[in-house]
């Protein structure tokens, strides 16, 4: 079973909205990337399924995300955005996982300066709505926001805490990696998983990228093959546009890059870790 935890899909008005979700972010897309267009990419790399991620461009309505995985709820399951500054998401928490089968939420701590967004008391009830539910929440920031996720993942145990593209890792910071020491803590929460991704992009050489393999066993060792998890970015050829991998070299890059890995923890790697985090059976 291979599982891609982390793959953006959108469409253009009018059918879905485009704009920001951040005072600081004004990206804009120019053309759609559809969940239609991310099965073609899936079914000619053999990818079985997907976990569909709403995007910081595409306003704070999920809609187009958490239909497409009530469209496809084979292929793909959703996780959506609400806004951390907004005293009321605590409502909106709630819809798009009670009415929409969303399974939770990505939230941006490193596009707010000026307060941490994860330790805001008006947030409380929103992760506790978000608990009560089971949910999953992917965190999208850099090592020096790593003492909000700690804070959280020890107040809310229930709720399953994700580190995107593993809170970039950058080769200047090795050898001793003092930067990133606090990411690597983070392994002590249970309840805390990371997606070793977005390798290429923190590398400064080619493949296999192989200043970034000592942090990546870092970071394998520190939560064990059990917590990490495979994640992409963009579907189609948004991919390479965007200066991603192709998802054939996504893949080749784990079966043959990451040369050190078992059998058995590429597939945990790859899908089995991805299957028991969410439920796959919502349909």
């Amino acid at each position: 079973m291979i599982i891609d935890t982390h793959v953006h899909v959108w469409e253009m008005p009018p059918i879905a909205p485009i704009g920001p979700t951040a005072p600081n972010f004004t990206s804009k897309p120019k053309a759609h990337a559809n969940a239609e267009l991310l099965l073609e990419d899936m079914d000619v790399n053999g990818v079985d399924k997907t976990v569909i991620v709403q995007t910081s461009f595409s306003t704070w309505d999920n809609e187009y995300v958490a239909g497409s995985a009530i469209k496809y709820p084979d292929r793909f399951v959703s996780m959506g955005m609400v806004d951390p500054m907004d005293d009321n998401n605590v409502e909106q928490a709630a819809y798009w996982m009670d009415e929409r089968k969303m399974q939770g939420f990505r939230f941006h701590p490193q596009y707010y300066s000026e307060v941490d967004i994860l330790k805001r008391p008006e947030n409380d009830a929103m992760f506790k709505a978000i608990e009560k539910r089971d949910g999953v929440i992917q965190i999208h920031n850099r090592p020096e926001h790593a003492h909000q996720l700690d804070y959280v993942a020890a107040k809310y145990p229930g709720i399953t805490w994700l580190i995107d593209h593993m809170m970039y890792p950058e080769p200047k910071m090795a050898p001793d990696w003092d930067v990133y020491k606090p990411v690597l803590a983070l392994a002590n929460h249970e309840n805390v998983l990371m997606k070793i991704s977005d390798i290429h992009n923190r590398s400064v050489g080619d493949y296999p990228f192989a200043d970034m393999h000592d942090i990546i066993k870092m970071a394998m060792d520190a939560f064990g093959l059990d917590r990490v998890m495979w994640g992409t970015g963009y579907p189609g050829y948004h991919r390479v546009e965007n200066g991603w991998l192709s998802l054939e070299d996504e893949l080749k890059l784990v079966r043959e890059g990451f040369d050190w890995l078992t059998s058995d923890e590429r597939n945990k790697y790859l899908g089995g870790n991805a299957m028991r985090i969410w439920n796959w059976d919502s349909e």
